[in-house]
């Protein structure tokens, strides 16, 4: 059976979400979160992508992005080829680096949209290694993480972070 299509339309936002295959890291070290976050710029300027949130974890990422163009699957499917590409040559592999086809779902609702944002920013906190630690605590990791838009929403991030 053959996969359902993605529904585009112009100026559409959507969260996007990829995982590791097999639930393996997709970021190695912080080169590897540098080289992806590059190359989510080059897809926001050569497909017109507007980025609104980001988020990287060790196996998955989280991007809100709005797509003027209606163009969400080829802008995120050379996004994940050219990073798998630049992974692969680094790393010395070969082979798929993401599971399956990217996840999209259409943001409409503000309301929404405001979970969603606390949603992906509180994902480096909601990890089982901060299970047990005092919302202070949780509070000051989330505001030191950079692989994040959050300290860009919260006005933490300065120009050299």
């Amino acid at each position: 059976m053959a996969r359902p299509l993605r529904v585009e339309f112009p100026d559409a936002e959507c969260h996007v979400t990829a995982r590791g295959n097999e639930r393996r890291p997709i970021f190695r070290d912080d080169d590897d979160r540098r080289c992806f976050l590059e190359t989510v710029g080059e897809m926001a300027a050569q497909f017109s992508v507007r980025v609104r949130v980001f988020c990287l974890m060790p196996n998955h990422y989280h991007l809100v992005v709005a797509t003027p163009r209606a163009n969400l699957s080829r802008a995120v499917g050379w996004l994940q080829t050219v990073y798998t590409i630049r992974f692969n040559r680094r790393h010395r592999r070969s082979g798929h680096l993401f599971q399956g086809r990217f996840k999209a779902q259409l943001v409409e609702a503000d309301d929404y949209a405001i979970s969603l944002i606390r949603y992906i920013h509180l994902n480096p906190v909601q990890v089982r290694a901060m299970r047990g630690r005092s919302a202070l605590e949780k509070k000051r990791v989330l505001d030191a993480f950079p692989w994040s838009s959050h300290r860009s929403y919260t006005g933490l991030a300065t120009d050299a972070s």
